[in-house]
């Protein structure tokens, strides 16, 4: 509830709100009148809302994305080859690092293991390694593919690492098996910089569409509304926001058996509360050329009946969505 109530007075400032703007007191008086449950409702429609997140998203950095949990941002164009890095602070991006670098030598996205390409998407970055084979260099960082897209495309393979040049200076191929790499003391340098639990990478080849200010918007408002109708055990509109044809579980779950499960669940008539925060939606280059973005978050999940907990989780969410006029539909989850 605090989280809600300080986003909308961040609105409320950035709007040029004072104690009497006339969103403010209109929460307050329905404080006064129906409690505190009401004002939550109240600021749920806020967030659901695309005018909040444009309002919110003008002096904001959007070309990778919107990124409340995320310190610092690897972007590599396959077809440089390149690495940049970048620091987001109060949502600005600054370039702290550019350099060339090895890739695969595949064209287009990888596919399976074996085919010597380097991956093309958004992926976190998972582990920082050490102890390694000198052919890798000082140390490594490790990523997240396959993701859970990856996955739902049959995509096989992994070790996708970004990582040094070989210790004996022996470097005789011109290209990776799949990884990047980038010369050892500009590694070590990054290294000293960065917190790899707040790091992604972007991959792209060529060209990298940047997102938009209209189109944040709707992703963030649709991803609250997608909650909301959760919460509201809200079937017909909650399943709206999957895409039928091409939704993937990796418990290999149908869409329509998914479906079926979510109106068994919802059919109880439990109470939901459902809380997300840390939030970041990443740009996700794709083969298909499909609007494409990656959402992370964490998510607070508890539900009741007769008074009791019947479930309870808390944990991290993957989302992969397309955007498709106004609304997101979701391809993939975990």
């Amino acid at each position: 509830m605090k989280h809600l109530l300080g986003v909308v007075f961040i609105a409320l400032l950035v709007n040029g709100a004072l104690a009497l703007d006339s969103q403010l007191v209109s929460l307050v008086n329905e404080y006064k009148k129906n409690g505190i449950n009401a004002i939550e409702a109240k600021l749920e429609g806020y967030l659901s809302d695309k005018d909040y997140w444009q309002e919110i998203l003008k002096n904001t950095a959007t070309d990778y994305g919107y990124f409340e949990d995320l310190q610092y941002l690897f972007v590599s164009d396959k077809s440089a080859p390149s690495l940049n890095l970048y620091q987001l602070n109060d949502s600005k991006f600054t370039e702290i690092g550019h350099s060339s670098a090895l890739v695969a030598k595949g064209k287009g996205n990888k596919n399976r293991e074996g085919d010597l390409t380097t991956p093309i998407g958004s992926y976190d970055i998972t582990a920082r390694l050490t102890g390694l084979d000198q052919y890798y260099g000082p140390l490594a960082f490790s990523t997240s593919y396959p993701n859970v897209y990856d996955q739902s495309l049959r995509k096989t393979g992994g070790g996708i690492w970004i990582h040094g040049l070989p210790l004996n200076g022996n470097r005789e191929e011109l290209n990776t098996r799949g990884c990047i790499a980038i010369d050892n003391e500009i590694l070590k340098k990054y290294d000293k910089v960065i917190d790899h639990k707040k790091t992604m990478l972007i991959t792209y080849e060529g060209s990298l569409k940047p997102a938009t200010i209209e189109e944040l918007a709707i992703v963030l408002a649709s991803l609250y509304q997608w909650k909301n109708a959760w919460q509201q055990s809200d079937l017909k509109t909650y399943l709206a926001f999957y895409d039928e044809k091409d939704f993937y579980r990796p418990d290999g779950m149908s869409f329509k058996a998914f479906s079926n499960h979510k109106k068994n669940i919802f059919a109880k008539g439990e109470s939901k509360n459902i809380r997300i925060s840390h939030i970041n939606v990443s740009v996700y280059p794709n083969e298909s050329h499909r609007n494409m973005f990656r959402i992370s978050f964490m998510q607070d999940y508890k539900a009741t009946l007769n008074g009791k907990t019947s479930f309870s989780s808390v944990g991290k969410k993957d989302m992969y969505v397309v955007l498709e006029g106004n609304q997101i539909k979701i391809l993939s989850e975990k």
